[in-house]
């Protein structure tokens, strides 16, 4: 049964990002000339994201249709690979975002933001990553998984700082979901291998970035400011 309702909730996933980003392409002419920059961006970004997780969550359903996630562990692996290079690409395109939305110039911060994204792909090189495996080893999922949490946590409180002092609401909708998708997905980073049922927290964590993708589609595309 729990196959079964992750086959179910990850194949709505895929079909809610991809019609998002599809939606995306589709309206690009209804954003307003100023906003492009952002809206191109985040365009890209959700693809990636959407692309990515297809790998992630679509090499799971196979997996599981092939006989189970341990019986084809490289398949599970891959699919991991696949989206922890994408996310971290998203939160260089969020960063970028959140410098052209406050006018912000590429100093220190930025710059070291950005490196920390950068570092984290060296770290994917290591051998003890174990990609081929469906749970990957506590130490070296914690090590590579800190420059994400450093990298998407400094992203969302610059969001949420400058959010409030320009009261841009749809900005610190964003920032609010990168929290919330963060506090769940730390939590199965430091309990998912002492109890295998902490990964369900995946799904709430999963729903953040629906729900971010929903407020950038309606706030650019459809152009109705929330």
């Amino acid at each position: 049964m729990a196959e079964i309702g992750e086959i179910a909730f990850d194949l709505i996933y895929l079909i809610f990002i991809w019609t998002i980003v599809v939606q995306m392409h589709l309206k690009r002419k209804n954003v307003q000339k100023d906003e492009w920059k952002i809206a191109s961006k985040m365009l890209i970004g959700f693809f990636l994201l959407a692309l990515g997780d297809t790998g992630h969550v679509g090499f799971r359903v196979v997996a599981i249709g092939l006989g189970g996630l341990e019986q084809n562990a490289v398949l599970v692996g891959l699919g991991a690979l696949s989206t922890s290079i994408t996310i971290g690409i998203l939160y260089m395109i969020i960063l970028e975002v959140w410098r052209i939305q406050f006018n912000k110039p590429k100093n220190a911060l930025y710059y070291g933001l950005l490196t920390v994204g950068i570092i984290r792909y060296g770290i994917f090189l290591f051998p003890q990553n174990e990609w081929g495996s469906v749970v990957a080893p506590f130490e070296w999922s914690l090590v590579r998984n800190i420059p994400l949490f450093i990298q998407g946590i400094g992203v969302a409180i610059l969001i949420l700082t400058d959010a409030r002092k320009h009261e841009d609401k749809t900005f610190k909708n964003i920032a609010y979901c990168i929290f919330i998708s963060y506090l769940f997905y730390i939590i199965v980073i430091l309990l998912v291998q002492k109890i295998l049922i902490i990964g369900m927290l995946m799904i709430p964590k999963t729903v953040a970035y629906m729900v971010m993708a929903w407020i950038v589609y309606r706030s650019y595309f459809k152009y109705t400011k929330i």
